[in-house]
């Protein structure tokens, strides 16, 4: 009797281990299948991020050459200048032909927004420096007044313009220690720029591939002022009211409005621009994904210099 008691009880245990070591292999595959689908799902929606944010580049492109065929000037009233606010990807497909706004049910929600910026609004450290790496005084004064303006450590001007000469000759001595030479703003940190400089510059300097005039018709009071040693905040200002009611449709037409009694250098000044930066942000299943990329403009023509691509934090 106890030998039957003791059989039944060693098949419970048994039958409880089999259900133990059933449960544990399922639980397992489960885990396995959701993992796969997980990433596919993932890989999924970078793929779909990554064609999604090229539309908005060429979006970006295609404003921008027209507008090259519309007018010879670059202003803030263009239609270039003003950005995509956030929006649904649905109400650019119900815009198509036979596409319904009712007809996404199940699709998963993704929101685009996206910006033009004219880089020529902006002081290029590229000035800084002629085709042999050598300094050239007249920029690095108007640095100086800018870096004066915003309240930034003079100190970190210097040793930026020190490092960018040493970074851009060509012959340098044996065994020196150079810096690289930047291709992005972020990049001025190789240089000796602060993260905490940096965000202060952000608004009103940038890097471009080569030298570039400042447009008088984008840039800001900061950086018209900096530009000039016989400029200062308060006509700058002025200058930049003037514009928001006229745009300018020359350089000489600023020194009109500045009263000023020589012209302005043509070299140094514009009202047109050829480098821009598009930015494009995707907000899908509760990750965001944002791309920024320059992009040159010479006549009609609009080619990509270089594109970021930055994963943003996942959303609640």
């Amino acid at each position: 009797m106890k030998r039957a008691h003791a059989q039944r009880g060693a098949a419970l245990l048994l039958a409880m281990l089999t259900v133990t070591l059933v449960a544990t292999f399922a639980a397992t595959a489960l885990w396995q299948q959701w993992r796969a689908v997980e990433v596919e799902q993932s890989e999924r929606a970078r793929s779909q991020s990554a064609w999604v944010l090229v539309g908005a580049l060429d979006w970006g492109r295609l404003i921008l050459r027209e507008d090259a065929r519309a007018s010879r000037t670059d202003h803030l009233a263009e239609p270039w200048a003003v950005p995509l606010q956030e929006s649904r990807m649905s109400t650019f497909l119900a815009a198509e032909k036979g596409v319904s706004q009712g007809g996404d049910e199940g699709l998963p929600e993704v929101f685009l927004s996206g910006s033009i910026v004219d880089l020529q609004s902006r002081m290029n450290v590229a000035n800084l420096v002629d085709a042999e790496g050598k300094l050239i005084d007249k920029p690095l004064e108007a640095f100086k007044r800018l870096f004066d303006l915003l309240g930034v450590p003079q100190a970190e001007l210097l040793a930026m313009a020190e490092n960018l000469r040493r970074a851009s000759q060509k012959q340098t001595d044996d065994g020196a220690d150079v810096p690289l030479r930047p291709e992005r703003f972020d990049q001025l940190v190789w240089l000796g720029v602060s993260p905490a400089t940096l965000r202060v510059l952000e608004p009103y300097v940038t890097l471009l591939p080569q030298t570039t005039p400042i447009n008088l018709n984008t840039a800001s009071a900061q950086v018209i002022a900096a530009s000039a040693e016989e400029l200062n905040l308060a006509e700058a200002q002025r200058l930049v009211q003037a514009r928001t009611n006229s745009p300018l449709r020359d350089v000489a037409s600023a020194a009109k409005v500045l009263s000023l009694d020589s012209p302005l250098t043509g070299t140094d000044y514009s009202v047109s621009s050829s480098f821009f930066e598009v930015n494009g942000r995707l907000r899908m299943e509760g990750s965001v994904v944002s791309e920024r990329s320059l992009v040159r403009r010479n006549n009609n023509a609009v080619t990509t210099v270089w594109r970021q691509r930055v994963a943003g934090e996942r959303q609640p």
